[in-house]
């Protein structure tokens, strides 16, 4: 009983100690000098700020500017986005611990709304937002100083808040502490949020909030940086074999919680929850709550396109939260090799039935005419076969085959509707080389299969032709 008084007494002592030195940093926050002026270099996603190389506290100038604006959501789809400098998530900001922020929330005269900011880096009442709510065409100035360092969200808090925040209003604050971060090659700026639509997911045109889905936590869109496709293609991050990259990751909600994961790469370090005080080692997955945020840092040990998902994985594959890290430079065979050998194995008993889904189909626009139907067909295939055939036609060797020139599409249309719709577990054989796959029934729209298969024959050097709805009908494989 003494030991376990004393090592009770032990550790309160040292969590009071703790304690006192947490306080102490704020007060000597409080005291820090501060030199000088300058204003705030704010950037949009996935760009960042350059990293603070002074080594004392200064007064910081942030001018802000609140716009409503229409973008797109996802393709096809628009939306009205309440922003935080014009774009979701809204800007970033990169102060200094010690720092004296004096901020200008501006609220555009076109805008219909007051909007205000909470900023979880400031210390007073509603982080800011009491001392900000600004009417459209006015602007409001408060000032706080910088007493803890971190990465924190900020965010509208007028009400109805989660309307502010489901609409766009949400953003990152990054407080250096004080003697910086270590240097590394890359540093990007991810955002998760979610979206709430009038329409279901994919449904086009102008779409409206929808506050019954917000409050019953039924989001349409799970997206990165406000909007699906955010960071794929021609807009995907970047770095070469053998940088380090950094990636601030917050999550705007409203209430949406992100696990958010790299596929083929293991995080270095990990600041969980923003707090650069305690970090952890070697994880796969974080946690990054509504209203949260976290650090990850890895270096490159190999090339290709690394996947960045929210490991809910419908979020990811199915309601747009997923972007692309290429990274370019030589190949490391003992890191990773790829496939070495591909060998014929023969277990006993029957393969697994894929079925159909008995999920009913929401029917999609009809296309007007061939080009609708190939763009159309297009979000498709990103939607729904480009995993497997790959963005380019042309499958994946030895396990899907491809669809650019291929002779098994291009030589019997009534055969490629019926594989789509029935789904394929036998051997076949494209453009002369062997595949022993299983393909799923798809349990799509006539109107869907007939855009899809007329976007793969438009493209690749394929035939050409055109699928209608009416064939699909004709010859599609029923269910059992």
């Amino acid at each position: 009983m003494k030991r376990r008084s004393l090592s009770s007494g032990v550790a309160l002592a040292a969590i009071l100690a703790a304690g006192a030195a947490f306080a102490a940093s704020r007060d000597d926050n409080r005291a820090d000098p501060v030199i000088g002026e300058e204003s705030a270099v704010l950037t949009d996603a996935p760009n960042t700020p350059p990293a603070i190389h002074r080594d004392h506290a200064t007064k910081v100038i942030v001018h802000l500017e609140v716009k409503e604006v229409e973008g797109q959501l996802a393709d096809g789809v628009r939306y009205v986005f309440w922003t935080f400098g014009g774009h979701v998530p809204g800007k970033f900001i990169r102060i200094r611990e010690g720092d004296e922020v004096e901020f200008h929330l501006d609220n555009h005269p076109d805008n219909k709304n007051p909007h205000n900011i909470d900023l979880h880096a400031v210390n007073g009442p509603g982080g800011g937002a009491a001392a900000s709510l600004t009417a459209p065409g006015h602007s409001s100035v408060f000032s706080f100083k910088a007493l803890n360092p971190g990465l924190f969200v900020y965010h509208c808090a007028t009400a109805p808040v989660a309307m502010h925040v489901g609409n766009g209003m949400y953003g990152l604050i990054l407080v250096e502490p004080k003697g910086g971060l270590p240097p590394v090659d890359h540093e990007y700026y991810v955002m998760q949020s979610d979206f709430y639509t009038q329409g279901k997911n994919g449904e086009k045109g102008l779409q409206p909030f929808s506050m019954e889905k917000v409050i019953d936590e039924k989001p349409d869109y799970i997206v990165f940086n406000g909007s699906v496709g955010s960071m794929v293609g021609d807009k995907a991050l970047t770095a070469k074999v053998g940088e380090t990259v950094r990636l601030f990751v917050g999550d705007g909600g409203p209430n949406v919680v992100s696990s958010f994961h790299a596929i083929g790469q293991i995080f270095d370090t990990v600041y969980a929850e923003g707090n650069m005080s305690t970090p952890t080692h070697n994880v796969q997955t974080t946690t990054v709550p509504a209203g949260g945020s976290a650090i990850a840092e890895f270096k490159m040990s190999v090339p290709g396109t690394f996947i960045l998902v929210d490991h809910s994985l419908v979020r990811a594959f199915n309601r747009g939260a997923l972007a692309q890290l290429k990274v370019s430079g030589p190949e490391d065979k003992l890191v990773y090799s790829g496939k070495q050998f591909d060998l014929v194995y023969q277990p006993e008993g029957a393969g697994a039935r894929v079925a159909a889904s008995d999920r009913p189909v929401t029917p999609p626009p009809a296309a007007r005419n061939k080009a609708e139907r190939v763009k159309l067909g297009a979000e498709v295939f990103a939607n729904n076969c480009q995993a497997c055939h790959q963005e380019n036609g042309l499958g994946v060797p030895d396990a899907f085959p491809p669809l650019a020139k291929s002779d098994y599409l291009n030589g019997d249309k009534v055969r490629a509707i019926k594989t789509v719709t029935g789904g394929l577990e036998k051997p076949l054989t494209v453009n002369g080389k062997p595949f022993n796959g299983v393909m799923p029934a798809w349990s799509l729209s006539d109107e869907d299969i007939a855009n899809v298969l007329t976007y793969v024959y438009s493209q690749w050097d394929n035939s050409g032709q055109e699928v209608t709805p009416q064939e699909v009908n004709l010859h599609r494989v029923k269910a059992n």
